[in-house]
């Protein structure tokens, strides 16, 4: 007798639902680019503090040291009217533009978590300790200030349609923050909402930023009614308006640059660069410090084989897992405490971080393909934590969700 007929179930639609966004009122608060705040992880501490010391600037909620305390801010704020709630619920049309070259234009809404596989694929790992301080900071605050960024196709024309006639109207917010224009359009007509939502109906998307809210939002939904069962969410067709993806790089404080290029040596290849650091290529790292540059290639199979132990194949292939796994942890035992390891995302930064003697080593990374993220991803294999930085990443408090209001 033949078995009986099998059917793989079908994938779930991305739901991406309009919502009320809390929004700063510019007549009570001036111009908004003086209280948005550039994304979470590209902003360091000393310049953090300084934008605290504004009384209503967002990163005084975004980098609070106690949630509890960030809520009662907030919620003053939306009494005094600093902020507003807006009328009706939206989906949010959100463009980043330097000059005339659009940079990023996507759509801001309520996603609803898919629990099923192979919908929302995260491409990277995260750390526990983190999950759990997004999600102590989200839960406290009852908010989220920032999207979770998303690369996504539409399937269908006419979202990509509506989105370019929403547009062409009078935005409801424009910020500038340094050399970028920030604008955002609000989508409440009925007809060009189900237009957009009709082109989330089939397809992938990936998580590009917010791996770690991601998370924390997952963990904070175990009642499947609970309002963390969808988080705030930008998505953007990819198709139309490709996101930058650039290495992250590693700078170690503690580590002497001459003695890591000596340790490198006994697991890979370490030839001397005296031209000085550059950008690395395919199959490249590059080690600087003090004023001096090394070109790190052809890692030991063996000495990789047993450092990515336990790890998945594809990682053998990947710059952060030869980075982390080879060198940081095998070759050098730099320990994985806090300050141990300063990730930046720009070159120039990092080599300038220790270009005087005694300040350490940075290890760049080159870049991968985003062609390799989506496959990697698409196998369930999740990245070294700090592998990618997909960009240009979306302000904090443009567009807020927040939980309890009338």
């Amino acid at each position: 007798m033949p078995a009986p007929a099998t059917h793989s179930p079908q994938p779930t639609p991305l739901q991406l639902r309009p919502f009320r966004a809390v929004r700063y009122d510019t007549d009570r608060v001036g111009d908004p680019s003086d209280v948005l705040a550039p994304p979470y992880d590209v902003l360091d501490p000393a310049r953090a503090r300084e934008l605290r010391r504004h009384p209503h600037h967002v990163a005084r909620l975004l980098y609070a040291d106690a949630p509890q305390g960030a809520a009662r801010e907030l919620g003053r704020w939306l009494r005094r009217g600093l902020l507003r709630r807006d009328e009706r619920p939206a989906l949010y049309v959100y463009q980043q533009q330097r000059g005339a070259r659009i940079l990023q234009r996507g759509v801001i809404g309520e996603l609803l978590l898919p629990r099923q596989a192979g919908q929302l694929l995260p491409h990277e790992d995260v750390s526990a300790h983190v999950v759990r301080q997004r999600a102590a900071h989200i839960s406290g605050l009852r908010a989220q200030l920032e999207p979770l960024l998303l690369a996504h196709r539409y399937t269908e024309s006419s979202a990509a349609q509506v989105t370019e006639r929403v547009t062409r109207r009078a935005p409801v917010t424009v910020a500038r923050l340094g050399d970028v224009t920030h604008s955002l359009w609000a989508c409440d007509d009925v007809e060009e909402l189900a237009l957009v939502g009709s082109g989330l109906s089939a397809g992938q998307a990936l998580i590009a930023d917010g791996h770690h809210r991601h998370a924390a939002c997952l963990n904070l939904s175990a009642d499947a009614t609970g309002p963390w069962r969808h988080s705030l969410a930008l998505l953007v067709d990819t198709a139309r308006y490709p996101l930058r993806l650039s290495a992250i790089h590693r700078v170690l404080p503690a580590l002497e640059p001459e003695k890591a290029a000596r340790a490198a040596a006994e697991v890979a290849r370490v030839l001397p660069l005296p031209a000085g650091p550059r950008p690395p290529g395919p199959g490249e790292l590059i080690l600087a410090g003090g004023g001096q540059a090394w070109i790190i290639t052809e890692p030991d199979s063996g000495a990789l084989h047993h450092a990515l132990s336990g790890r998945p194949s594809q990682w053998a292939q990947l710059p952060a897992a030869v980075s982390d796994c080879l060198l940081l942890r095998h070759a050098w035992s730099v320990p994985d405490l806090p300050g141990a390891v300063m990730h930046l995302h720009d070159i120039r930064q990092a080599t300038e971080a220790v270009s005087a003697p005694g300040s350490g080593s940075a290890l760049l990374l080159p870049v991968i393909s985003e062609s390799t993220v989506w496959e990697l991803a698409g196998a369930r294999v999740l990245l070294p934590r700090k592998s990618t930085s997909f960009g240009p990443k979306p302000a904090a408090g443009l567009a807020m969700r927040v939980l309890g209001l009338s």
